[in-house]
């Protein structure tokens, strides 16, 4: 039997009908239950569709079929096509429901410092979720694990700078003590020393500045053409005098025509603190090379060699962090380096030239590696 036109409106409008009524239903209670479990707006639209599906069929069979029987079968089948329905929508919603659980479980973890694993037996858009809260885990117990080992580097320096200070300070406060009583027989040596100390002092403080400009991201470089040859000529002729107090000999070679862009009073800092390094801990009447080479044509190592013993060999990866000492009774110099910030500032300028800086104990010496980019 064709329907006529009439017969597809009042099919049309009934069906509009029950499902206006049923998803107006479900968006009532998911309105009245806004801040109900995601679970509880999944099973209302469920059953807003079982039951617009259900009510639309029956309402149109009623009005269409003629025969009892024929609606009595239809309805039984309605009746368990609905309940598996049901049954399979709880199903989902369970699942739905541990995965969520497991999602919570792992922000709470998260939460504590824990590091989760990813939950690989939920559905994708759960499973790529909870990869994320993963790695999110991972990144943030690395992170909490730099912060804990910056603040104790942080702590350590704090506690040797202020022991460092109290060693010259209060030895100008003995000598102006002396000067103010009279009992000095030389008044112009006892000046010369505090002028000494006063220097060591403004290096320490010197190096802190630099060191605190590196670790907040304010060094600000001016870049240029450099000269290597001309740049370590000029260190090594400032630091001549110190070198001569340990019979020191610092040479240079392999620097002909190296060019590198960089910021020059910077990069003279770097060797110049590699120098004094070199210089307080190698052996008296040694030598000291500085050298250079290419390294896969963009990029210049500079090497700082020199005959002393260098640091442990369990310390290799330590020696350019914040605070590290060789030695607890290492003494304070005029450029802080007693107090560990020499290295660390070496380590942080060439790494904002995007360089890397390394050592290692060489036949018959220990050498000092600087790599930098050409450009």
């Amino acid at each position: 039997m064709i329907l006529g036109a009439l017969d597809l409106v009042i099919i049309a409008v009934t069906a509009l009908i029950c499902t206006s009524v049923a998803t107006g239903a479900a968006v009532l209670v998911m309105q009245l239950n806004r801040r109900g479990s995601i679970g509880t707006h999944v099973a209302a639209l469920i059953c807003a569709t079982i039951v617009a599906i259900v009510a639309s069929t029956v309402a149109i069979s009623i009005e269409m079929y003629l025969s009892s029987h024929d609606l009595q079968v239809l309805l039984s089948v309605i009746a368990v096509s609905a309940l598996m329905a049901g049954l399979a929508a709880g199903f989902l919603l369970r699942r739905l429901r541990r995965s969520l659980a497991r999602l919570q479980h792992a922000a709470r973890q998260i939460g504590s410092g824990e590091v989760v694993t990813a939950d690989v037996e939920s559905s994708r858009e759960f499973a790529e979720l909870s990869g994320q809260l993963a790695q999110s885990s991972a990144q943030l117990a690395a992170a909490r694990a730099e912060v804990e080992q910056l603040d104790t580097s942080r702590r350590q320096l704090v506690a040797w700078v202020s022991h460092d200070l109290r060693t010259p300070l209060a030895g100008m406060r003995a000598m102006a003590e002396a000067l103010e009583e009279g009992v000095v027989d030389e008044p112009a040596e006892y000046i010369r020393q505090i002028r000494d100390q006063v220097d060591a002092v403004n290096g320490m403080v010197d190096g802190l500045f630099e060191l605190s400009k590196i670790q907040s991201g304010m060094l600000k470089l001016s870049k240029e053409p450099v000269v290597l040859l001309d740049l370590v000529s000029d260190v090594v002729s400032d630091l001549q005098a110190l070198a001569a107090t340990r019979g020191i000999t610092i040479t240079h070679a392999e620097m002909t025509d190296q060019v590198l862009y960089a910021d020059p009073g910077e990069l003279s800092r770097v060797v110049s603190n590699l120098l004094v390094n070199s210089i307080r801990h190698a052996p008296e009447n040694s030598e000291i090379q500085v050298s250079t080479h290419h390294l896969d044509g963009d990029r210049i190592v500079l090497t700082v060699l020199d005959q002393g013993p260098g640091v442990q060999s369990h310390d290799l990866g330590r020696m350019f962090d914040m605070g590290w000492r060789g030695t607890q009774a290492r003494t304070p110099e005029a450029d802080g380096s007693g107090a560990g910030i020499g290295l660390a500032i070496v380590r942080g300028i060439v790494e904002a030239h995007g360089g890397q800086v390394s050592a290692a104990h060489v036949p018959g010496g220990f050498r000092l590696d600087v790599t930098l980019p050409t450009m």
